[in-house]
């Protein structure tokens, strides 16, 4: 492949060689718009697909009329502009509406939808990064249009996308053996942590979990956390309980004032901590560098009599199938779905010796250590396929493949 700087093929603006424009969303309050409509309309988190070949959601001919949506014809290549999917890319392959989220490139004389796709890949982080906004990038129509596109003969461009879609049918299937791989030592690691649960003796005493707390009992924390005070208290939430370890990225901090109404849930350390609305599954011991933190409404606190109860070997048994599967039974609710702290508090767990906790909770730590490690080479095979797939967009539009 030349290399497009020396071979004379002008860079145009994308707006000089193609029409392009946004779709629009008709009134949610009018029916009319949506009910029985059969147009589709795409939203731009469906947008990235290299081939975008159905809609989810439909709006009725009133409905295009009486907003700015409009229809665009197949092949137009789309750009999700807003939000976490801003610089997202895909080529719509039938007639479709969009809303206003969306920019589309409408197919011309001049270039190849797919060329014009994969360009747009390639220039997808300078776009992000030219994105006004912080939390809710936003790429405007403007930048779309004065984006400058090498622009080869129509005869190039085919060749250029003939190279670049076996380069990427490739890198797709190494990414689904990845991903496999990734999903299978996961599986492995749960199915090994389960294992070794069932391998205690058969006379190891089994009681309600609040049988092994302390006089604290299981109780859950803030019902109302309030504005986020930068002074003020760390109160973990559903986002922040994942399973088996504390993720304190977007924490909350309350008034220390309302963490003291809830004096109850003040965290001392080596509390287990058990979400029980919203998003299931996190549980994880409290470590020591966490005392004086408070728990919101969402989490539930149970405070294991050490004595008796390890709180590491209490949170890897509550990690395990079996018990998350006794947890997902009890289940209540249905637009908020949440689980009763009377059914926690029945959770049956094994409970041997503090000797036998000792010898699971280290297996258990290494099995996981295992996980990790391999969770990270795979999550560095995905890195570097991500990684591949800019360099070949880089050389492709640098004249470097061949």
């Amino acid at each position: 492949m030349k290399d497009l700087a020396k071979s004379g093929w002008a860079s145009k603006p994308l707006a000089s060689f193609a029409k392009t424009g946004a779709g629009g969303t008709p009134k949610k309050s009018n029916k009319a718009f949506y009910e029985g409509g059969d147009i589709p309309w795409l939203l731009s988190g469906e947008v990235a697909n290299a081939n975008i070949m159905e809609a989810k959601n439909f709006i009725t001919a009133e409905g295009l009329k009486g907003s700015s949506a409009k229809l665009f014809p197949p092949n137009s290549v789309l750009v999700a502009m807003y939000g976490a999917t801003a610089g997202e890319v895909g080529i719509l392959r039938f007639e479709a509406a969009t809303n206003q989220a969306v920019c589309a490139v409408l197919p011309s004389d001049e270039h190849v939808p797919e060329y014009l796709y994969y360009y747009l890949l390639h220039a997808k982080p300078s776009l992000v990064a030219q994105a006004v906004g912080n939390a809710q990038p936003n790429i405007s129509q403007a930048k779309i249009k004065s984006l400058e596109i090498p622009l080869p003969p129509l005869e190039e461009q085919q060749r250029i996308v003939e190279v670049l879609d076996e380069a990427f049918e490739g890198l797709a299937r190494a990414r689904v053996h990845a991903e496999a791989n990734l999903q299978n030592a996961r599986e492995l690691s749960e199915a090994s942590v389960d294992a070794t649960f069932e391998r205690l003796p058969d006379a190891t005493p089994v009681d309600d979990l609040q049988n092994f707390c302390t006089e604290r009992g299981i109780t859950y924390g803030v019902i109302k956390l309030g504005e986020h005070k930068p002074d003020g208290v760390p109160c973990l939430r559903t986002s922040n309980v994942k399973p088996l370890y504390i993720d304190t990225e977007g924490m909350k901090w309350i008034a220390p004032e309302l963490s003291d109404e809830y004096r109850r849930t003040i965290l001392e350390g080596g509390e287990v901590l058990v979400n029980v609305r919203g998003t299931l599954g996190g549980v994880a011991t409290v470590p020591e560098d966490m005392v004086g933190w408070n728990i919101s409404r969402e989490v539930a606190m149970v405070p294991v009599d050490h004595t008796r109860l390890d709180p590491d070997f209490a949170s890897f048994f509550i990690s395990t199938r079996k018990a998350q599967n006794w947890l997902t039974g009890v289940v209540k609710g249905a637009a908020y779905k949440g689980i009763n702290l009377t059914d926690l508090r029945l959770l049956k767990i094994p409970v041997p010796t503090l000797e036998v906790q000792n010898e699971v909770i280290e297996e258990v730590k290494e099995l996981r250590q295992r996980m990790i490690s391999a969770e990270a080479a795979y999550k560095e095979k995905l890195s570097n396929l991500d990684d591949l797939r800019q360099s070949l967009l880089q050389k492709a539009f640098a004249g470097e493949l061949t």
